[in-house]
């Protein structure tokens, strides 16, 4: 299997689990409600998502608000990981594969 693709298949499985990790603590954050910030499963989603949540913040504006941070992030992690399977498809056809 070439490298490239391997790469891309690695990156796709980083932002699955960023995007099911933030799904899980959206979630969590709608059943749990205020007390959330004391769950310990919260907690544990909340530092796997805390990579590319602050990522985010870093490259967001000022007006949005960190309330709407995690959100941002998501929806950003959704679109990334369709075009890393759109480059997937096409280096597949690429080398001749049927991934």
């Amino acid at each position: 299997m070439p490298v490239d693709l391997i790469l891309v298949q690695m990156a796709r499985v980083l932002v699955e689990i960023a995007v099911f990790a933030l799904l899980g603590r959206g979630v969590l954050a709608l059943l749990a409600g205020q007390h959330r910030h004391d769950n310990l499963f919260y907690k544990i989603l909340e530092t796997i998502t805390r990579p590319a949540v602050r990522a985010v913040r870093g490259l967001a504006p000022r007006c949005i608000i960190d309330a709407h941070i995690p959100m941002l992030t998501f929806f950003l992690l959704f679109w990334l990981w369709i075009a890393l399977a759109i480059a997937k498809r096409h280096l597949c056809g690429m080398h001749g594969l049927a991934c």
